[in-house]
């Protein structure tokens, strides 16, 4: 599950920014950074967030007034960030709808110890992450079916033509399961190219330069030989 988790992790600091959200990605995580409010509504605009780092003292809105927002439209998680430690800004971050409180310096294991540990919860709770649904991991980018979108794992945008989006959305909706050329065509509702055109095997080759860590070596999109193709949804 958290593998397949967008967060976003909001500080006004570059340097602290940039360094958690390395720390998370290096560690399988898809991270979005913003360095305050208005990046943050812009991303939440485009995509759907599962949890936020929020530092508290920030110019413009702080972490406290975003905590609310966030917590009014939606169930992702949120952590407070801060280099504040008093025991009153740690109840006041948790009393407006923060799950975690994590004080500067940290422990980066710490730290993705406890970003685990809410979105584990959130799963539990039955709400589950809020892009559930929406977003399928194909191996290191996430597709997102209502925006019809590939981000890779910095959460950039990969351009994909409408083929290539429709072939992928045909995988995520049939995980592992064999599909021959035949069946991908018409799952994909595209008529226009014969079942035993070369060229769904030129898109396919296409897709997994963007999809695979090593798309000489595809575990995500795997060729069976002689029936087709089928995507293995723990290849992320």
């Amino acid at each position: 599950m958290s593998g397949s988790a967008h967060i976003v992790v909001v500080d006004d600091d570059e340097d602290v920014r940039s360094t958690v959200a390395e720390y998370l990605r290096r560690s399988g995580l898809s991270v979005s950074e913003a360095d305050g409010g208005a990046a943050l509504r812009a991303i939440m605009a485009e995509r759907p967030i599962d949890l936020a780092l929020l530092d508290i003292n920030m110019p413009g809105d702080d972490g406290l007034t975003l905590a609310r927002e966030i917590r009014a439209s939606g169930e992702a998680g949120i952590i407070m960030l801060t280099a504040r430690s008093d025991d009153v800004d740690k109840i006041v971050g948790l009393e407006v709808g923060a799950d975690d409180y994590v004080t500067k310096p940290f422990n980066p294991r710490e730290l993705l110890a406890r970003v685990r540990s809410v979105l584990r919860r959130a799963e539990r709770s039955g709400d589950g992450p809020a892009t559930m649904g929406r977003e399928v991991q194909m191996g290191k980018c996430r597709l997102n079916l209502d925006t019809r979108t590939l981000y890779d794992a910095d959460g950039a945008e990969v351009p994909l033509t409408a083929m290539e989006y429709d072939l992928l959305r045909t995988f995520a909706e049939h995980p592992r399961r064999v599909l021959s050329r035949d069946q991908l065509l018409d799952l994909a509702h595209n008529k226009e190219m014969e079942p035993f055109d070369r060229s769904i095997d030129t898109r396919i080759t296409r897709i997994r330069r963007k999809i695979e860590k090593d798309p000489a070596k595809p575990e995500c999109l795997k060729t069976v030989r002689g029936a087709g193709y089928c995507f293995n949804p723990d290849c992320g």
